[in-house]
């Protein structure tokens, strides 16, 4: 599959110059421009969709599972708001029932579930956007590159959910339900026991009602911010700044996502949190006993987590790139033979 991608990206918008030097030069020459660029591998090779689900998991599991104590108030508030008021009281509650040490729950779920989403969601955005570009032709990938990421980041948040369900399932049963369980190996087999593989994954659907918009406002958002941020706020190219300089851009960035995820995303995700505290319940019945009001519950602390988390997210990804020396194309420009059709119309 990924074979088949790096095929076909050899006159991508996203082409790096090693790429262009494969499609141009003798295989020798090809060499050299790797070591001259520096990069580790080809752009969408297969050992660079590799690298870049390596970098999706250092980048969602160490995220995750730094802000579990903040998820679990938030979970907390939206299942309980009648015992937990707002966030520094759910704070406040949790540390004097079960100390400190009650904050770290459902961390071993966290960092296992999502890492495994990192490597799905970042891995396959690389290569569904690659695959996208060639079926709607080059010209269309650069008029286009907003729905180009959206149905990317869509379509590889809907196989890291599958992975991430049974995790996430865990997380929120040992966060939400005090005295259930208080480890992931007590909490796996009694919930194997209670409801069986249905308990893992009868979140899906809320699930993927919750990620996939989140994920795709994730991807699209950052894409269009980064490219506007180097062309309206940068004082220099891209090309002219330094990694460290690219980096802080990166997480400006990813924050200013960050904070559109959290808001299409919450009501879902409030849905999710009671779910998986209620046994034989459906999304449906769940959304209809809250209203309306009710799924917006906990909103304030998810927009200064998820800010906090896609920033960190985008700056790990970022990071891991620049240190495992993965190509990293610059925001696309528009192709020669678009730029040409509009000057002849006079649009440009």
């Amino acid at each position: 599959m990924f074979q088949s991608a790096y095929d076909i990206v050899k006159n991508s918008t996203y082409r790096s110059p090693i790429l262009r030097a494969h499609c141009e030069a003798p295989p020798r020459k090809l060499a050299a421009a790797a070591a001259a660029d520096g990069d580790s591998c080809e752009f969408g090779s297969n050992k660079y969709f590799l690298l870049c689900a390596l970098g999706g998991i250092a980048s969602c599991g160490t995220t995750h599972t730094f802000v579990v104590p903040l998820d679990l108030v938030k979970c907390r508030l939206q299942v309980d708001p009648g015992k937990y008021k707002n966030l520094m009281n759910g704070f406040k509650v949790t540390i004097a029932e079960e100390g400190y040490k009650g904050l770290a729950k459902g961390w071993a779920p966290t960092f296992y579930g999502y890492s495994m989403q990192g490597a799905f969601k970042f891995g396959l955005y690389e290569y569904f956007k690659v695959l996208y570009h060639d079926i709607i032709g080059e010209e269309n990938a650069f008029l286009w590159r907003t729905s180009l990421y959206l149905a990317a980041s869509a379509s590889a948040e809907f196989f890291a959910d599958i992975a991430l369900s049974p995790m996430e399932a865990v997380k929120v049963k040992i966060q939400t339900s005090p005295g259930y369980a208080n480890t992931l190996r007590q909490a796996v087999p009694k919930m194997m026991g209670e409801e069986g593989f249905n308990a893992f994954y009868k979140g899906l659907v809320p699930l993927w009602c919750r990620q996939i918009p989140y994920t795709m406002m994730k991807f699209a958002c950052f894409e269009r911010t980064l490219e506007l941020l180097y062309k309206y706020v940068v004082p220099k190219p891209r090309s002219d700044c330094s990694k460290g300089e690219q980096l802080v851009v990166t997480f400006a960035a990813g924050y200013i996502a960050g904070v559109f995820c959290a808001i299409v995303s919450h009501p879902a995700d409030t849905v999710v949190s009671r779910l998986n505290k209620e046994k034989g319940a459906s999304a449906l019945d769940v959304a209809k006993k809250m209203g309306f009001g009710g799924m917006w519950q906990g909103l304030g602390p998810r927009i200064i987590m998820i800010g906090t988390l896609t920033a960190l997210q985008w700056f790990i990804y970022d990071f891991v790139k620049v240190a495992l020396r993965i190509p990293r194309p610059p925001p696309p420009e528009m192709p020669e033979s678009l730029k040409k059709k509009l000057a002849a119309q006079g649009k440009l």
